[in-house]
């Protein structure tokens, strides 16, 4: 049914005609909607589908796990024809997929990717990688900025694999490159951008000793950036983290927000959605299909700016 609907839609518009309505549904199971980053995916996974003439739904898990595996059990119910995933628990959702496998619907991981998983393809960056790519810019900020020393607090979400594999690939590269660096606590802001907020004033307030802080995600970061601000610590700590925000594009600009790792998240939803299109028209999709990631510092921010207008 969905590429006849396919084929419809494109000969309508071959004739100058509207496209008709299309049948044919995919489903979005993102994390939360406050983050822009998940916002951003909905965005280029809505564009896409209207490109394509299909129908675009969107589940909102609010950062529950088990809300995702009740979700594509329902999605599986309604036959919809693919699912597009941001999974919180990678390991957890791993049924689900299976099971949405065995019923002829594909799954596309996007974001986080699902170890030895069904799903059909995984979209996104190298999280690992990029936190690795981070820290070392850290470790040579630390070495040359900061006199070779630097303690440093962690502001995570400890339910979120993918932004424990930041903070893993972070660590091994600081401690791999010989700096004296020091990690200090991490706390855990549940991805939620006013816990991250009260963690990272509480990580603040035990380590006054702290220099730099590490943001693992976006309400991380805007927790751990209004902590600093509202402590008036900007002269004294200096923020690493992830996902580009108003308020980080303007601690780069005052020059204590140092680097940001930035992602394409609309990027990862166009690429969702036209993954499941192509494998449902019967075509072959690359199993891991990279998404490169930029580190935002003082010296290139200026090409992000329109985001933020």
């Amino acid at each position: 049914m969905f590429r006849g609907i396919l084929f419809g839609a494109l000969a309508a518009a071959a004739m100058g005609a509207a496209p008709a309505f299309a049948e044919g549904t995919i489903a979005l199971v993102t994390i939360n909607q406050q983050a822009l980053f998940f916002n951003q995916i909905n965005d280029g996974a809505q564009s896409a589908a209207d490109k394509a003439g299909v129908k675009l739904v969107i589940f909102n898990a609010n950062n529950q796990p088990a809300a995702q595996n009740t979700a594509i059990e329902n999605y599986i119910t309604e036959k919809v024809d693919g699912i597009v995933l941001v999974a919180i628990d990678v390991n957890g959702v791993k049924p689900a997929i299976t099971a949405a496998k065995a019923a002829g619907i594909p799954v596309v991981a996007i974001d986080a990717r699902i170890p030895d998983g069904d799903n059909a393809a995984f979209i996104g960056v190298d999280n690992e990688g990029a936190g690795a790519e981070i820290g070392k810019y850290f470790a040579e900020y630390v070495k040359t900025s900061m006199g070779g020393s630097a303690k440093v607090g962690i502001v995570g979400a400890l339910n979120s694999f993918i932004q424990n594999q930041r903070l893993d690939g972070f660590k091994k590269a600081v401690e791999a490159s010989g700096v004296g660096i020091t990690f200090l606590d991490t706390v855990d802001g549940q991805n939620v951008q006013d816990v991250a907020l009260t963690a990272a004033e509480n990580l603040m307030t035990a380590n006054p000793d702290m220099s730099t802080l590490y943001a693992t995600g976006e309400p991380a970061l805007i927790g751990a950036i209004s902590a600093v601000d509202s402590q008036k610590m900007t002269e004294k700590v200096k923020v690493f983290g992830w996902d580009l925000t108003a308020q980080a594009v303007k601690g780069i600009d005052e020059g204590w927000v140092v680097a940001v790792v930035q992602q394409d998240p609309y990027q990862e939803g166009v690429a969702g959605v036209e993954a499941i299109i192509k494998l449902k028209k019967g075509e072959t999709v690359e199993p891991n299909i990279d998404i490169p990631v930029t580190i935002v510092t003082k010296e290139n921010v200026d090409q992000f700016r329109d985001m933020f207008k």
